[in-house]
């Protein structure tokens, strides 16, 4: 269960015996599985409870394996894998006819990155190949960020774990198409669109169209604890707060800013005013209020703009997912 060379060895052998190993990234923890075969990557879906139809990523050691997984590459991808990878950035590309079904839901696209954690990038090497891997949890809920989540969601699902610590970004890549007629990002992340559009020449687009592919964590509802979890306004919290404990309801809050009073049945959790700080502590932090036991979980909204894109994004998939 820890990062020496050993157990990245041990690893790399279990992915080779159809295996599951999860591994830390930058992003979050990931549930892997050997790419290139499908009855090791339909374990994933049997121990998340995932979608069959839902594509995963596949994470490689090297931009130079990117000729093994898809065909038609645009000179696009060359530049953004040459900027950002290793890094959070997932590229959708045209597969290539190897790839099976199995990873990518069916679809004639595949999801890559190359992820920047030296242990995930030691296991990659010393496996030698692509190997699919979702966040390391039950499907919908909310996303693993240290070894320990990982046990405490997967326990015996997973032949290993490698522990590489807190994860650095703590939210999932941003996924950009390059399938279609324009760059086009799907699931916002920490890297943002201008950081994109500088290496592209110009901002991608944004939002889905109506054939865009299906890709990871896209799903409405998704990051979800099992408390009901609102997102408010951080001016309506705390009368929504009172409200709630006027009612009897044990409350737990997530904000920068906590209400002004204190309760027997309030529990506050401070959140960083600094968007990759809240981002790298949010999941952990979504996990220790769902194990209050209270009844309701209020989260004051983030601040509007594009450093905060993709935490805005996760917490309204997780107040939509925990209803």
């Amino acid at each position: 269960m820890t990062g020496q060379p050993a157990d990245v060895s041990r690893a790399a052998e279990l992915l080779r015996a159809g295996e599951l190993v999860a591994f830390p990234t930058e992003t979050v923890y990931g549930l892997g599985a050997d790419a290139g075969n499908p009855a090791a990557v339909a374990k994933i879906f049997a121990a998340k409870g995932r979608p069959a139809d839902h594509p995963l990523i596949v994470h490689l050691p090297h931009s130079s394996h990117l000729e093994r997984w898809a065909v038609d590459i645009p000179a696009a991808a060359g530049k953004l894998a040459a900027a950002f990878w290793p890094g959070p950035l997932t590229l959708i590309l045209k597969r290539h006819p190897a790839v099976p079904d199995a990873v990518t839901g069916g679809q004639d696209t595949v999801g890559l990155r190359v992820p920047d954690h030296p242990l995930a990038l030691q296991l990659l090497r010393e496996f030698g190949g692509g190997v699919a891997a979702p966040s390391a949890n039950r499907f919908g809920r909310i996303s693993p960020t240290t070894a320990a989540h990982v046990r405490e969601e997967l326990g015996e699902s997973v032949a290993l774990i490698l522990d590489g610590g807190p994860c650095a970004v703590g939210i999932e890549s941003t996924i950009l198409d390059l399938s279609g007629s324009e760059p086009r990002i799907l699931r916002p992340g920490m890297l943002d669109e201008t950081s994109i559009g500088a290496v592209l020449g110009h901002a991608p687009a944004s939002g889905g169209r109506q054939d865009a592919p299906r890709v990871s964590g896209s799903l409405e509802v998704h990051y979800a604890p099992r408390t009901p979890l609102r997102l408010l306004a951080a001016a309506e919290l705390a009368a929504t707060a009172r409200e709630a404990l006027a009612a009897g309801r044990r409350i737990a809050v997530l904000s920068a800013q906590p209400p002004a009073f204190s309760h027997a049945n309030l529990v506050c959790y401070p959140a960083s005013s600094e968007p990759a700080r809240f981002a790298r502590e949010l999941y952990a932090s979504l996990r220790a209020l769902d194990a209050l036991g209270c009844d309701l979980i209020l989260v004051a909204a983030p601040p509007a703009g594009e450093a905060w894109r993709g935490v805005a994004d996760r917490l309204r998939r997780a107040a939509a997912g925990s209803k």
